[in-house]
């Protein structure tokens, strides 16, 4: 049970990731080289429907998800377009979907209290006061809200 909520988490995670990547894209339509990794990303979705028409071979089609999810983290990035990164989102909703799999989490609202405990910690990183800001960190996981430092910012997420 444990490993089958861990690959689940895989794949939101993946899915959170990839929507954050469009929410800071640059560039919307598709540049060089993006619809040959889509090209070579139809190969998880070839293998998912021979997993599906050998009897419904669920551990298969499962298999070939991960796969997608995999190419999909190792082949996205800051600088790739919107277009790109929402078409890999969609191809692992599809997959998931067929399955019953609800990959896509729904946005949370943060209360007032939370947000500001997030801006008094990105000020107080860049004031380099950073045993206020381990602190608020201390506060807020015990709040159950982990926080996630990238290039791109910060993210959240509920434990």
């Amino acid at each position: 049970m444990e490993a089958s909520k861990n690959g689940f988490e895989r794949i939101t995670t993946s899915v959170v990731n990839l929507k954050h990547l469009v929410e800071t894209a640059s560039v919307d339509s598709m540049i060089d080289g993006e619809q040959a990794k889509l090209d070579v990303a139809k190969e998880y979705f070839d293998k998912f429907e021979v997993a599906m028409d050998d009897d419904f071979n669920t551990a298969d089609a499962i298999s070939a998800i991960f796969e997608l999810v995999k190419y999909a983290n190792s082949n996205s990035a800051g600088n790739n377009s919107k277009q790109y990164l929402n078409a890999l989102i969609d191809n692992i909703i599809k997959l998931s979907d067929v399955l019953g799999l609800i990959v896509v989490k729904k946005d949370e609202i943060l209360d007032k209290e939370i947000d500001d405990l997030i801006a008094e910690r990105q000020q107080a990183r860049k004031d380099k006061n950073f045993a206020r800001a381990d602190e608020i960190r201390d506060l807020l996981i015990s709040k159950e809200i982990i926080l996630e430092d990238t290039r791109e910012g910060v993210r959240w997420k509920r434990r």
